[in-house]
């Protein structure tokens, strides 16, 4: 599985040799990591893709990351992908990407937790086991994929969790962990920029799109292409994963475009054996995404 400083050791080697490749930092985790930006091209009109909101959710990272590199690959060489001639894409469009927002829990599920970190015990009486492989949250028990102000209020009753857990818990008010609030900080400053979002999560092979009465015509008709393309499956959330997500946000308070692409089958943490073949099929998506919306 994909960790923090594996992301990092990839990241720091692509800037090196790709001169396109701009990498930045989004914020710093609540164990003070620091979340890397991506900014591909330079157009006026953007998207905005976001990796392992959950700790359990490495692999939409490693997929991110198999995207930004075949970006750059087929940048340089000045390719076409798809019916998309790349600098074209590159002058005319600009893509971010957040590949892993929650780097403490996806290192709490990759490696533990360890007795030298400040919130050892919190984890641990949170957790009940020593076994981290199913942790969900950011680093203190907060469920980043429900901490937006979007059905908030609904979910927290729904789920009558008042305290850090290992998931669910959405946090005592949106955007109360630093990962989100930096997130939805920076969608708010680049409203009229970013154009769409997409946000990665595993597994489920669907296209996850809760409009409500904000449905639109244009989101309706790009959800419709994008499940052409991969072959997903669009859908209405439901139960508890109907509210407070960064797709449902977006919808709701900026009025753009997003899904919650479920990637993968099986029982999550997915195999990293997986990501080469989601990656496949997400792929044409990752390049279209930008010129459909």
């Amino acid at each position: 599985m994909l960790d923090f400083e594996a992301l990092n050791a990839a990241l720091t080697a692509l800037t090196a040799r790709h001169s396109a490749l701009s990498c930045s930092v989004l914020t710093h985790s609540i164990l003070g990591r620091d979340i890397p930006l991506i900014t591909l091209g330079h157009g006026k009109r953007g998207v905005l893709y976001v990796g392992a909101h959950r700790g359990t959710d490495g692999i939409t990272s490693g997929i991110l990351l198999d995207f930004i590199t075949d970006y750059l690959r087929q940048y340089e060489r000045g390719a076409t992908v798809f019916e998309y001639p790349m600098p074209y894409l590159f002058e005319e469009r600009k893509i971010y990407v957040v590949p892993m927002l929650n780097p403490d829990g996806v290192d709490y599920v990759a490696n533990g937790v360890g007795e030298d970190n400040p919130l050892f015990e919190r984890a641990m009486r949170m957790n009940g086991s020593e076994d981290f492989s199913h942790w969900q949250a950011n680093a203190r028990g907060v469920d980043l994929h429900h901490n937006y102000d979007a059905g908030f209020t609904e979910h927290q009753k729904s789920r009558g969790l008042s305290n850090g857990a290992p998931s669910l818990f959405g946090g005592e008010f949106p955007e109360s962990e630093p990962e989100t609030a930096a997130l939805a900080r920076f969608l708010r400053l680049r409203r009229e920029e970013i154009m769409g979002v997409l946000s990665l999560r595993a597994p489920g092979e669907a296209l996850v799109c809760n409009c409500n009465d904000n449905l639109s015509a244009k989101t309706m008709a790009v959800g419709r292409v994008l499940s052409r393309m991969t072959g997903y499956r669009l859908e209405r959330p439901e139960g508890v994963s109907a509210y407070g997500s960064l797709s449902d946000w977006c919808i709701e308070k900026l009025g753009r475009p997003a899904f919650t692409v479920d990637c993968g089958r099986g029982e999550s943490p997915l195999p990293e054996e997986q990501r080469p073949l989601i990656y496949e099929r997400l792929r044409r998506v990752l390049f279209s995404f930008p010129c459909l919306v």
